[in-house]
């Protein structure tokens, strides 16, 4: 099996690949600042003929409005028209899949004035607060925590066979996860 894994979320941008549980292809770009430029060219280094991929997984929010677009967009695209199975993740649980030796990982992404994004997962991504947008010191935290807030040891592995055989999404119902209004929404209430 080969899949497709995007992630345009944040100003970390990653794509890989992976065969028959094996990473073949891995970019990180953990200052990323322009991933609609970057994302194309990558894709083409990592997936030499596109119809060879089997599933694509697509992590869809939170973060970035923009960066969400670009990648939820492309696995639409991709899935659409060579009728490519997809897997929506969370940027949270993605960051969650980091090795600690504590029970439960605190995901954060900061959301500015104090509010962040934040999910806690145990060791093996069970979720213990789902996913939101909540200011930073309303977070109720559990015993024996790790707060994980960069890319730097993520487990693509573990989150792709956490989610390997989850109901593929429709390409239409594939939907970007804000966990927040836009700022236009905001000033229109």
């Amino acid at each position: 099996m080969k899949y497709l894994f995007i992630d345009t979320c944040s100003n970390c941008l990653i794509i890989s690949t992976i065969i028959n549980d094996k990473i073949d292809y891995f970019f990180i770009d953990k200052n990323n600042n322009d991933t609609s430029s970057k994302v194309m060219k990558v894709l083409k280094e990592a997936v030499d003929d596109i119809n060879t991929v089997d599933k694509i997984f697509v992590v869809n929010g939170p973060g970035s409005f923009t960066g969400i677009r670009v990648g939820v967009t492309i696995a639409k695209t991709i899935g659409f028209c060579l009728n490519i199975p997809i897997i929506s993740l969370s940027e949270l649980e993605l960051l969650a899949t980091t090795n600690t030796d504590t029970k439960y990982n605190v995901s954060l992404i900061d959301a500015r004035r104090g509010y962040v994004y934040a999910g806690i997962y145990d060791n093996n991504l069970n979720v213990y607060l789902k996913d939101q947008y909540i200011l930073a010191s309303d977070i109720k935290y559990p015993d024996n925590y790790t707060i994980i807030d960069n890319y730097d040891n993520i487990d693509l592995l573990k989150i792709i066979k956490k989610h390997e055989f989850d109901n593929p999404i429709n390409p239409h119902d594939l939907k970007p996860n804000y966990l927040k209004k836009t700022e236009a929404e905001e000033k229109m209430n």
